[in-house]
């Protein structure tokens, strides 16, 4: 995941992130409000690292996030030599504290996510 001290511009800095969280982040986890003009939404992004891996969950509060919005966010808090998943587990595994939020993840300690041929994923 990139140095998030780069995203301080639209770091969430208000009193609701303090009572929640004990400090506003640090270059590893935030919560952030970021605009994504192609669709005029204000994208809530929570980013955190641990456990090995590195987490973004992105949310807007009417629906869910479309696939530009999802890469716009992948593109701004992941390396570009990095690649990140959304997964589907099975039904009996949902947790689902937010019905218009998905999530991005990265293994970071050191495992690479298997992937198909480039050409597969085209």
């Amino acid at each position: 995941m990139r140095n998030l001290r780069c995203l301080d511009a639209y770091r969430r800095t208000s009193n609701d992130v303090f009572e929640l969280f004990g400090f506003f982040g640090d270059e590893t986890c935030g919560v952030f409000d970021l605009p994504h003009s192609p669709t005029g939404v204000t994208l809530k992004i929570i980013a955190c690292s641990g456990m090995g891996w590195d987490h973004v969950s992105v949310s807007l509060p009417n629906r869910c996030p479309n696939w530009p919005e999802m890469e716009f966010a992948k593109r701004t808090f992941f390396n570009d030599d990095e690649t990140a998943m959304q997964l589907h587990v099975p039904p009996s595994e949902h947790i689902s504290k937010c019905h218009t939020c998905l999530h991005l993840w990265r293994p970071n300690d050191g495992r690479q996510i298997p992937r198909p041929p480039s050409d597969f994923v085209a």
